[in-house]
């Protein structure tokens, strides 16, 4: 009773007596006294404190935790910084945290106001740089990194991870590759280093390198990522920062982190909603119907007649609007995060239903993610624990029915009476089956065709990170993870759909599971030398990593169960990758930085003697804002020379495991054998290479950090030159050899250089009002140095890029000294109206005849620029942010043009074939593949995303805080371009599923 107060004392004393002496009524008066005067002194001490919270003392700041230290009672600012808190009498201490800031805690006394500053944590800023094994500081990076934070995403319906960072980055050019659900993009950085290996970047997930290969079942590999769950990406672009990861690195390297929980943080939940509408942007020009039946009863086509009109029919269908509607897609993302004890957390759960423009294609994708990151020992042992799984379900259309809407005879009705083909019209023979020549109901091609996969993935890793006790400057990291999926499917086609008629239907399947797994471990020693005013980090590690792809063999059957192909033998690829790295990082002064790497790594793709590659790298930097002379400069606070030197290897050679070996391999595709009624695949000996090495990269890049009135006006320049030597090649081998088909070998180099900048730009910032905004831009140049280990003057090069129409026409070719895949055609001559000539090309050699002599190269369908350029606008509780594109000097083969705008498809005697419009600016007769005139400049400027956005703040019961976005996505694309869409990476444009243009509404709940 000592420690209790006079008033308790007596009530104490009171509530006792009773009790003693039996008096219950008495006793039960006092204990109701005692609980009031508590209650009241409780109410006495119950208040709310409340505060603003701001950033180095400008623009409030959202969503910074506010937490009661010691205790579950925590808040977090709204739309304007402001908090409010309940707590207990005048003690206590208030613990203020936000990511980049350093935190502050406040003792709570009487005040019931509390305005806090948070100032910049510029040491936490520069330690979110994440490199291969590691971080680094910022301001100690040498090589060329470019980071890209959650807050820099692109909004709006994303479906893969490429999509949140497109138009961001300098040198980094991300193009997608149409528009079916889940397709996923092409991804360049630098322009790749090969001509005919793997040009996609290693892409490493929370330490782990996956496997960017196609998954069977699934629409894209990154289509099982879901980028709600990621936090940043960190793109490796030059050799210095790549070649950690050697054997990978020559193509760039993306990191990518996932979202963790954080200590201390208080229990946060989230509700993320996307809901959208995709709609057809535009379609093929073709001829409508009554165009279509003038130029077949006027005699247009080769026959010179008009005997062909008794095919026409009496309908007007547009096939366009027949295959493609408007789609709905649907993306929920819940999480929760926080901290239990002392076990960080972060748990997820998403769903996307997205449909497809192009009618029966669909992406369905469940996922699911854990973070754990405890330490122990005093934080001397950090875990890292991450799993991720996703199942993706699809349907495919059959991509060919964009062709056949375009061919289709738009006289011709969608169905007819005949069941016999589903009841949809079909051109037949004088047998009554479908002719096999003439095109096939697009309708029936969607709707008939039942073509479902199905995939699995998980990619997952522990990381156990150890200081030790007795030397703390040395850590022990040990991570081991793996990447396993899934796939299978079945493509049935029924009796009915006139393709398969006469083979009875067709089902077959498909099932493929891979297996990838890794295992790091490496040392790291860092060091502060105040006596000289430097410090260091030496690593030093081990890496394993296996790949495992099986592959069962199904038969094809017909439709009522009986074998139409028998099954080939079972596929099982494997192949082994074990590296030894090592890496220095020395700073002076914090002015004078140097990086060195150097990689070790055996590939089991190649023979001994050949198996292993070395890549070292080396890189120098000069922080000249660190020099007495602009130290304390007002005009400049940040200015970082760089100079870089490295080789990468490249040993991924697509499907090819085994090149050094000699092997048989099945024929490919309907390369079928009939025996009796039964067909068969054979077996060929494949071509091999037993000298196969590694192809190399060497990299020279030099750039420039600055950041200009405080951080107002940053940025980045660099300029980089790279030249990759024994080209990964596949050949086909001289005319007379044993050799029945190619063999992948070292034969050739590239050279490529280029200029990238990068600035941004803080326009506006007030209390009320901000605005932001970023331009990039890149050049490059590529060009082929050789093709083959005998340099033979007379050889133009090797022909490349095959097209629609004409059997074996190729359009493209690989030349020394000049741009991969650049055009090789004839050049066009026009009459004195401007309207080419048919079948008219110069005789550019001037030997009076046209032959292949006169064929010449024209143009590439690479960009000799492409820029990026974004803006985000803030008033009060309203945002407007956009992104924009363009590349410019990019060109287009228009395959859709050469193959459908010729008068030739209506001479056959047994059908019809539409023709696009362009026939009636042509007249062209006969197809002419190979003219010049169906390359186009097919520069563009592309508004990729804009987005409206309002946060109401803290909504219901100031318990949940709401933003809403609008956002539409491919709004605009300025082009002389003639075709359906500019942006073709490969150069020829012919059935391209159309991009989308998508309009959405998002809505984010934080409770």
């Amino acid at each position: 009773m000592t420690n209790l107060s006079p008033k308790k004392q007596l009530a104490f004393q009171s509530w006792q007596s009773p009790w003693q002496k039996g008096k219950v009524s008495s006793w039960i008066l006092l204990l109701v006294a005692f609980l009031s005067l508590n209650i009241g002194q409780a109410a006495a001490q119950q208040r709310t404190i409340s505060g603003t919270v701001t950033g180095d003392g400008t623009a409030p700041l959202i969503g910074v935790s506010v937490v009661l230290k010691g205790t579950t009672t925590a808040t977090a600012t709204d739309v304007n910084g402001k908090f409010s808190l309940p707590v207990t009498g005048n003690t206590g201490t208030l613990v203020f945290s936000y990511i980049g800031y350093v935190s502050q805690e406040i003792p709570v006394g009487a005040s019931s106001t509390y305005n806090v500053n948070l100032l910049t944590d510029a040491r936490a800023l520069d330690e979110v740089v994440i490199v291969g094994y590691g971080t680094q500081r910022k301001t100690d990076l040498t090589g060329s990194v470019a980071a890209v934070s959650e807050r820099d995403f692109n909004p709006g319906q994303n479906t893969t991870p490429d999509q949140l960072i497109q138009g961001k980055v300098a040198g980094v050019q991300i193009t997608s590759n149409g528009g079916a659900p889940g397709s996923g993009s092409t991804i360049r950085i630098r322009g790749g280093a090969s001509l005919n290996a793997n040009n996609d970047p290693l892409i490493v997930i929370d330490g782990v390198p996956v496997d960017n290969q196609a998954v069977s079942g699934a629409p894209n590999p990154l289509s099982l990522i879901n980028p709600n769950d990621i936090e940043s990406f960190n793109i490796l672009k030059d050799a210095s920062a790549t070649a950690i990861y050697g054997s990978r690195a020559s193509n760039g390297v993306i990191i990518i982190t996932t979202k963790k929980g954080a200590s201390g943080e208080a229990f946060r939940l989230s509700f993320n909603t996307v809901n959208s509408l995709s709609k057809v942007k535009n379609t093929v020009d073709v001829l409508s119907a009554d165009e279509f039946r003038a130029a077949v009863t006027e005699g247009r086509g080769t026959n010179g007649a008009a005997g062909n009109a008794n095919l026409l029919g009496s309908s007007n269908t547009n096939w366009q609007d027949q295959i493609f509607q408007d789609a709905f897609t649907t993306d929920n993302n819940l999480s929760a995060s926080g901290s239990y004890k002392k076990l960080p957390y972060r748990v997820s759960v998403g769903y996307l239903d997205q449909e497809g423009i192009l009618k029966t294609s669909s992406l369905k994708r469940t996922s699911v993610a854990l973070n754990l990151n405890p330490s122990f020992l005093d934080d001397h042992l950090k875990v890292n624990f991450n799993v991720k799984g996703s199942m993706t379900k699809s349907r495919y259309a059959d991509e060919g029915a964009i062709g056949a809407a375009i061919a289709f005879d738009p006289t011709q009705p969608v169905y007819m009476d005949n069941q016999q083909f589903g009841g949809y019209y079909e051109w037949l023979d004088a047998s009554g089956k479908p002719n096999t020549l003439a095109p096939r109901n697009p309708l029936s091609l969607l709707e008939q065709r039942k073509d479902n996969g199905e995939a699995k993935r998980s990619i997952g890793n522990l990381q156990l990170d150890y200081k030790f006790h007795f030397l703390p400057e040395l850590r022990a990291n040990l991570n081991v993870g793996y990447d396993i999926s899934k796939g299978q499917g079945t493509v049935f086609r029924p009796i009915t759909m006139a393709s398969v008629f006469n083979q009875g239907g067709s089902r077959s399947e498909y099932e493929q599971t891979k297996t990838n797994k890794l295992a790091d471990f490496y040392l790291n020693y860092a060091k502060e030398l105040t006596a000289i005013d430097s410090r260091f980090d030496v690593t030093a590690g081990y890496s394993y990593q296996n790949f495992l792809i099986k592959t069962p063999a199904f038969p094809v059957l017909t439709e009522a169960g009986t074998v139409f192909a028998q099954a080939g033998i079972p596929g099982q690829n494997e192949n082994t990758l074990i590296g030894f790295f090592g890496r220095i990082n020395y700073a002076l002064k914090d002015k004078y930085l140097l990086t060195a790497n150097i990689r070790r790594d055996g590939s089991s793709r190649f023979a001994e003697g050949n198996k292993w590659g070395t890549f070292p790298s080396l890189a120098l930097a000069w922080r000249i804002s660190e020099e007495s002379f602009l130290k304390n400069s007002s005009l400049v606070n940040d200015l970082k020379l760089r100079f870089g030197y490295g080789i990468t290897g490249q040993q991924d050679i697509s499907n090819d495991y085994y090149p050094f070996l000699a092997r048989y391999s099945f024929s490919e595709g309907t390369a079928l054998y009939p025996f009796g009624d039964q067909y068969y695949s054979t077996l060929r000996p494949a071509g091999y290479d037993v000298n196969i090495k590694w192809e190399e990269t060497t990299q020279y890049n030099a750039g420039l950090d600055f950041g200009f009135f405080e951080g107002r006006i940053s940025g980045t320049i660099d300029v980089y030159k790279k030249k990759t030597k024994d080209l990964l090649a596949y050949i086909f081998p001289a005319a007379g050899t044993n050799l029945t088909n190619g063999l992948t070998t070292n034969v050739g180099s590239l050279e490529s250089k280029g200029f990238e900048a990068a600035l941004n730009f803080s326009a506006i910032s007030k209390e009320n009002l901000t605005w932001d905004f970023g331009f990039n831009g890149t050049i490059q140049d590529v060009k082929i140095l050789s093709l083959s280990k005998v340099n033979d003057p007379n050889s133009p090069g090797t022909l490349v890029g095959g097209v629609s129409g004409g059997t074996g026409t190729t359009v493209q070719i690989n030349s020394i000294g000049y741009t991969p895949y650049s055009f090789y055609l004839y050049k066009q001559v026009y009459d004195e109206n401007g309207s080419p000539l048919e079948g008219v090309y110069e005789d550019l050699n001037h030997d009076g005849q046209i032959n292949e002599k006169d064929l010449y190269r024209y143009k590439a369908p690479q960009p000799k620029v492409y820029l990026g350029f974004n803006s985000n606008l803030t008033y009060k509780q309203w945002n407007l942010a956009l992104v924009m594109r363009a590349n410019l000097g990019n060109y287009v083969y228009n395959n859709i043009y050469s193959n459908m705008g010729t008068y030739s498809n209506i001479s056959n005697a047994t059908y019809l074939v539409n023709m696009s419009s362009n026939v009636l600016q042509t007249n062209f007769v006969n197809p002419r593949y190979v003219s010049d005139y169906y390359v186009e400049n097919a520069s563009f400027l592309r508004m990729d995303n804009i987005t409206l956005g309002y946060n109401f703040g803290k909504v219901y019961r100031d318990k949940v805080n709401l933003r809403l976005t609008a956002n539409a996505q491919n709004v605009f694309v300025i082009t002389n371009y003639s075709g359906l869409d500019p942006e073709v990476s490969s150069g020829i444009d012919n059935n391209f599923y159309p991009r989308p243009r998508v309009f959405a509404l998002g809505a984010n709940l934080e409770f």
